[in-house]
């Protein structure tokens, strides 16, 4: 068990977190979330000890083990990937190295034999017999194949290192593990074990993410990071976002009878409740949120971006035909011999690990760049509204502040319907006069789609868009997209994003010709594409 009491945490005067007590224990999956800077890694350091806080302590138990996901992607570039990996448990790995010492030792001891026997007694206990055995286990599971395992950790790419990383942090069966958006360059394949892996394991898991599917495929309870406090509530992201909407609703109005209020939240519990059958986690969930009580419900202060797009006009009958596209990159193929034609409505997501073909496409339909073979046609009705992967031109050089860049796209240039447009995207008060080139990531995606809503397009091209943002603005751009009434092309790694948009699945395998082309929503493709295609 793991718990936190009394924790403050301040820099330079002003408090991050006051007063903190949270308690995590084993068999559950704890969801950190919060707005993008409210101190969610912030408190994953202080959990693992990397932090001190202000005042408070944080204990576990004597016997307990933790585990971190490691962040330094080059620390390890010396050893092997299966020594990268035991080295999720120090000790065990050292007994092994100090036992490989004694062992090649020309003069061997009898004070060294008996300091052998203590490390084998001490190794037998840690498992370590069975230590490579495990370590191959969760290598083949995340997707690194067997003749890599011995490999050196700097010879291998970026996304190749993150599993590896991943594994040594569930090496060893910890009781705690505590992961920092773990899902992040990670295939689909690979998520799907780990969901299952961290399903079934009995630690105490605190996981980081922005992946709502994620999420509410692992977590029993949700810790909400917001204005100075860390309050934590049972279920997953869905339970916590649905309710905390409803509840902030009802409170918010003050004509309800009280005695509707809580019929209409307990309503909500048991169908909340009765809606989930996934496993162990699932079983352990329901048990939490039979139990709850409204008074338990989140009233959160989170405030929410509005995204809206207009199209000005309707779209005719002929939307995109895209007709045998080919286009190399940097020397490599990405593209090779695309076809396909946009049907009116069609919400397509680009997806697959082909990232440098799905950006080379939006660039292409764009006009930003020629294929090599081939042609795109638009349709004379279609206009479109791009937001590309890289939005650093947008923003470089520009001197001004967030009024004078959102008004080089507006029609209407007068401050106050700048200003409203600026706050429903939550740049209020004297936030609209700061510099545009010093917004954060999650800023600069606001004001891109600011700026996309204001040409009122009814072609909606956006390549990455939840990049960078946090999960409240995540929904918000879903909400806004699903509610679109012209067509939609996108790119994201956001699993439930796409599956609640898309109403069609593009992939472009690297390597192939053409592409998978798959009607129906993301999980549907997944599940047609384990059917059919074998690599």
């Amino acid at each position: 068990m793991l718990t936190l009491t009394d924790v403050t945490l301040e820099f330079s005067g002003q408090a991050l977190y006051k007063h903190v007590d949270l308690k995590f224990l084993p068999d559950n999956c704890y969801g950190i979330i919060g707005a993008n800077g409210a101190g969610k890694s912030t408190l994953l350091r202080i959990i693992s000890g990397d932090l001190a806080p202000t005042s408070g302590t944080v204990s576990m138990g004597k016997e307990d083990r933790m585990s971190v996901l490691e962040q330094d992607h080059f620390k390890y570039d010396a050893y092997s990937v299966m020594d990268t990996v035991i080295m999720g448990n120090r000790r065990l790995y050292d007994i092994m190295k100090e036992k490989e010492a004694l062992y090649a030792k020309e003069d061997f001891s009898d004070e060294d034999g008996e300091k052998a026997a203590q490390l084998e007694g001490e190794f037998a206990d840690l498992n370590g017999w069975e230590a490579e055995t495990e370590a191959a286990r969760l290598l083949n599971g995340l997707g690194i194949k067997e003749e890599m395992h011995y490999d050196i950790m700097g010879t291998l790419d970026g996304r190749l290192k993150v599993k590896v990383l991943l594994a040594q942090a569930l090496f060893g069966q910890p009781s705690i593990i505590l992961l920092d958006e773990p899902t992040n360059g990670l295939d689909v394949e690979s998520t799907d074990w780990l969901e299952e892996f961290l399903v079934e394991c009995p630690a105490a898991v605190i996981v980081v993410s922005h992946d709502r599917h994620f999420l509410n495929a692992v977590c029993t309870n949700i810790v909400d990071v917001d204005r100075c406090a860390c309050k934590m509530y049972a279920g997953n992201y869905d339970f916590w976002y649905e309710s905390s909407k409803l509840m902030q609703n009802l409170l918010n109005n003050q004509k309800k009878k009280a005695e509707e209020k809580i019929r209409d939240l307990q309503e909500f519990i048991r169908r909340f409740s009765a809606n989930k059958s996934k496993s162990k986690q699932a079983t352990s969930r329901k048990k939490i949120l039979d139990s709850l009580q409204v008074e338990q419900l989140p009233a959160s202060s989170r405030k929410y971006p509005f995204v809206g797009f207009e199209p000005e006009r309707e779209a005719g009958k002929d939307i995109l035909t895209v007709d045998g596209v080919s286009k190399t990159i940097d020397g490599v193929k990405v593209l090779d011999n695309v076809s396909f034609v946009m049907n009116r409505g069609d919400k397509i997501a680009f997806v697959g690990d082909n990232e440098a073909g799905q950006t080379a496409m939006f660039r292409i339909l764009m006009g930003e760049i020629e294929p090599d073979e081939g042609h795109i046609k638009w349709g004379v009705t279609l206009s479109q509204a791009y937001f590309p992967k890289d939005n650093t031109a947008f923003f470089q050089g520009f001197e001004g502040n967030l009024i004078e860049w959102l008004s080089q796209y507006s029609q209407d240039t007068t401050e106050t319907f700048l200003r409203g447009f600026l706050g429903r995207m939550l740049f209020s008060g004297d936030d609209v006069y700061k510099s545009a080139s010093v917004l954060s990531g999650g800023e600069k995606v606001r004001c891109m789609l600011s700026r996309m809503m204001m040409s009122h397009a009814n072609a909606l091209l956006l390549d990455q868009p939840t990049d960078h943002l946090d999960l409240e603005s995540i929904s918000a751009l879903s909400d806004g997209l699903q509610a679109f009434k012209g067509n939609v092309l996108f790119a994201s790694h956001d699993h439930q994003f796409i599956d609640e948009i898309a109403n069609r699945v593009i992939e472009f395998p690297l390597g192939k010709k053409g592409c998978y082309d798959h009607m129906g929503t993301f999980d549907e493709y997944l599940a047609w594409k384990k059917e059919n295609v074998h690599d």
